[in-house]
C-alpha cells in the first residue's frame, strides 16, 4: 500500500520520531533506519520523515543528539571489552571472577538506565517548552487579531470621515451659490429703488378725448 499522509505533523508524532531516531543513534544504527521505522508506525513515507526530522525536529534535540552520540560511543567501548573477556567466559570461572564480571554487568546497566532517564528528563523540559511556546503563539495569534480588527475599524472611520468630508464640500458649495443668489436679488431690489414705478397720467383733449401724459422725473 503506497503511503500517502496529507496531514499535519501532530507533537506526539514529533516526539514518536525524536525518540525513535535518539534510540538509532545511541543503539548504533542509522537515522535512515529511523525514518522507515517511524513510517511505518505514522503511516508515512520515510522520506517525509526526514524532511520532518531535518526541517523542524532535529533543532530542538541538539543535546540529547550529542548525548546519544555519547552512549553510543561508550556501548562500543562497553562492546570492545565484553569481546576482549569471550575467551575467559568459555572457561570455567572462579567464584571470584564470575562476581566481577556481575558487577562490571550492574555497573553498565546502572549507567544506561541514568543515561535513559537524563534523556526522558531532557524530553520532558522540550515538551514543556514546547506548551510555553505554543501559549505564546496563541497570545501572539490573539494580538494579531485585535491588531486586524483595530485596522478594519480604522478604515471604517476614515471611510466615514471621506463622506463627511464629501458632504461639508457639497453643502459648502450650495452655500456659495445661495450666497451668489441673495446678492443678485438684492442688486436688483436696488436697481428697482432707483427707478420707481410711477402710474401714468392721462388728460382730456379738446374732443373730449384722453390721452396719455409723459411721466416728468421729480425734481
Amino acid at each position: 500500500m503506497v503511503k500517502v499522509r496529507q496531514d499535519a505533523w501532530s507533537h506526539e508524532d514529533d516526539l514518536l520520531l525524536a525518540e525513535t531516531v535518539l534510540r538509532h543513534i545511541r543503539e548504533g544504527s542509522t537515522q535512515l533506519n529511523a525514518f522507515d521505522e517511524v513510517g511505518d508506525k505514522l503511516n508515512r513515507t520515510s522520506a517525509a520523515c526526514g524532511f520532518r526530522w531535518n526541517a523542524e525536529v532535529r533543532n530542538k534535540y541538539i543535546s540529547a543528539i550529542d548525548l546519544a552520540k555519547r552512549q553510543r560511543k561508550e556501548m562500543k567501548r562497553n562492546q570492545a571489552k565484553q569481546n576482549n573477556l569471550k575467551p575467559f567466559v568459555q572457561a570455567e570461572y572462579s567464584p571470584q571472577q564470575e562476581e566481577n564480571n556481575v558487577t562490571q554487568i550492574q555497573t553498565v546497566s546502572t549507567q544506561n538506565n541514568i543515561t535513559f532517564d537524563t534523556v526522558m528528563t531532557f524530553l520532558n523540559n522540550v515538551k514543556q517548552d514546547y506548551h510555553a511556546s505554543n501559549q505564546s503563539k496563541t497570545a501572539i495569534e490573539q494580538i494579531e487579531k485585535e491588531n486586524n480588527n483595530l485596522k478594519e475599524a480604522l478604515e471604517q472611520a476614515n471611510t466615514k470621515l471621506k463622506k463627511t468630508e464629501q458632504q461639508l464640500e457639497t453643502m459648502q458649495e450650495d452655500y456659495q451659490t445661495f450666497i451668489q443668489i441673495m446678492d443678485r436679488a438684492r442688486r436688483m431690489t436696488v436697481l428697482q429703488d432707483d427707478h420707481p414705478f410711477t402710474s401714468p397720467t392721462f388728460r382730456m383733449d379738446k374732443n373730449g378725448n384722453l390721452e396719455q401724459m409723459a411721466n416728468q422725473a421729480k425734481g
